[in-house]
């Protein structure tokens, strides 16, 4: 069954195509994880937050990127993480035409 994991924490930029261009690289990391369908990279310069939806195609592949993804963010300054998984209820979400993968 498809997880979905949604990220958020504080940030302070860079935002917009300077968040792209300096992202890029570990937009392309990202990429590669095991058990990445896709991520929505998420960010809101008025509250200073960003983060992402991530879906993953199974709980263990969700579970072991965020236990790396929290530490990553540790490291680079990011003291509290928000981090909820969910499971995807794919019969209802194709009805309302969700990018399940």
């Amino acid at each position: 069954m498809a997880v979905l994991l949604q990220v958020d924490f504080a940030f302070e930029g860079p935002w917009g195509a300077q968040m792209s261009e300096g992202m890029k690289g570990l937009a392309e990391s990202i990429a590669c994880e095991p058990g990445l369908l896709w991520k929505i990279w998420t960010e809101n310069a008025e509250t200073r937050e960003a983060g992402g939806i991530y879906l993953f195609a199974d709980r263990a592949s969700a579970e072991a990127y965020l236990a790396m993804h929290r530490a990553r963010l540790e490291d680079f300054g990011v003291p509290r993480v928000n981090a909820k998984l969910f499971d995807v209820n794919a019969e209802l979400s194709a009805i309302d035409r969700a990018p399940l993968g």
